[in-house]
């Protein structure tokens, strides 16, 4: 039988990506989302799931539940015997996060420790948590490795995942384990120390991410204890340099204005990925090129999303 992968947050972006690579290395994954990041298909179904399942002929089992219900999840884990929980559900938006922080605090961290209770009343001790760049704060140095200090975080959404991995840490420790739809685009700041001004990030194609996602579980049977690894391409974009690879991706000129630094934004952040190209044999395979071209080819075929959309 295949093993279950408890995926919290699936119905999202970066985990209904990891519920297809999942299912295509022969895993069974149970995936439950409240919506918040998820748009509702039918059935009641958030629609990126109904999808993977029409693509690759599947049924995937969902639940529709808030980590805040903690007696919801204890119901999962009763019905289920899972191998492994990936942990994508919570808040993550940084400025919305400034605005906002009680409301970040409560639900990724309270939400988490539910899992975390849940998962240890059950006896399943198997977590690949996705974590944040955020963690790492104005970075010391640049590419970051998992050797840079962490906690200097400059936004609440930022010390939320870093709150969580010092709680994951310490159980591992106890238990010893361009499409029109907008005038412009607004670039967040232009007086950065970076070449062009704007901020600098390492973007990365979303299956590579998921990809580095399930090598995270696969490391799981060496029985390795509390690791981290930065997932990323080791190179770092401005936002300028986006838009130029997106206007050459899509054919059309991005109109874009400056506006002031968003609260919580730090000027340039990339990783050292070295590490987890020697323990998880994974590196991302897709450019800046390919990443513009896939969204956009994906955003011309939804140009509303997954909101009454209809292609796969």
């Amino acid at each position: 039988m295949p093993q279950k992968i408890l995926v919290t947050g699936g119905g999202g972006y970066i985990g209904s990506h990891c519920v297809v690579e999942l299912i295509e290395a022969g895993y069974h994954p149970v995936v439950i989302d409240n919506f918040s990041n998820a748009v509702r298909g039918e059935g009641d179904v958030p629609e990126s799931l109904r999808r993977i399942e029409k693509f690759l002929n599947t049924q995937i089992e969902f639940h529709e539940l808030d980590l805040l219900d903690k007696p919801g999840l204890e119901k999962i884990f009763k019905k289920h015997s899972f191998y492994a929980v990936m942990h994508f559900a919570g808040l993550k938006a940084v400025g919305e996060s400034v605005e906002q922080p009680l409301r970040y605090y409560r639900v990724n961290l309270t939400g988490t420790i539910n899992l975390l209770e849940v998962m240890q009343s059950h006896g399943v001790r198997n977590l690949v948590f996705s974590s944040s760049a955020t963690v790492y704060g104005d970075p010391q140095k640049l590419p970051i490795d998992e050797q840079h200090p962490v906690g200097g975080c400059t936004n609440p959404y930022g010390k939320t995942k870093y709150f969580i991995e010092e709680m994951i840490r310490d159980q591992c420790t106890a238990e010893k384990v361009a499409i029109g739809r907008r005038k412009h685009l607004n670039v967040f700041g232009n007086d950065y120390s970076t070449p062009d001004g704007t901020g600098v990030r390492d973007y990365i194609h979303v299956v590579d991410l998921a990809k580095g996602h399930i090598a995270a579980v696969r490391k799981l049977k060496d029985n390795c204890g509390c690791k981290v690894y930065n997932l990323g391409t080791g190179t770092g974009y401005s936002v300028l340099q986006m838009v130029n690879a997106m206007e050459k991706a899509s054919g059309q000129k991005i109109a874009y204005q400056i506006a002031p630094r968003r609260s919580g934004d730090v000027a340039s952040c990339y990783a050292d990925p070295t590490l987890a190209e020697k323990e998880l044999a994974w590196k991302a395979e897709y450019g800046l090129e390919r990443m513009c071209e896939d969204l956009w080819r994906w955003q011309s075929q939804n140009p509303t999303g997954f909101s009454n959309g209809t292609q796969p």
